[in-house]
């Protein structure tokens, strides 16, 4: 997965948010999307609780996640150790 899936929705200005990975400069952030979806909320109730969100944003909100964990694995592989306890690749 590259950055390009999402390099047009996810943007990280310094003067929004302080830097935080947000959507399309936008003040709702990266996290926010993912931490509703981890909640228990839909795609169908960000979209209507943020009328301006698109579907296309949360799914780039989820590639650049995707994409950051990856790179903290590999982060991670090259120093040799695993930052979480009996987190090994598989």
């Amino acid at each position: 997965m590259t950055s390009t899936l999402y390099s047009d929705r996810i943007t990280i200005d310094p003067n929004v948010c302080f830097g935080k990975p947000c959507v399309r400069g936008m003040r709702l952030r990266v996290i926010d999307v993912l931490d509703n979806l981890a909640g228990g909320a839909s795609v169908a109730d960000l979209l209507r609780d943020y009328p301006y969100l698109e579907a296309e944003d949360i799914s780039a909100c989820l590639a650049y996640a995707s994409e950051a964990v990856a790179a903290q694995s590999e982060r991670g592989a090259a120093r040799g150790f695993w930052s979480m306890p009996n987190c090994h690749p598989v």
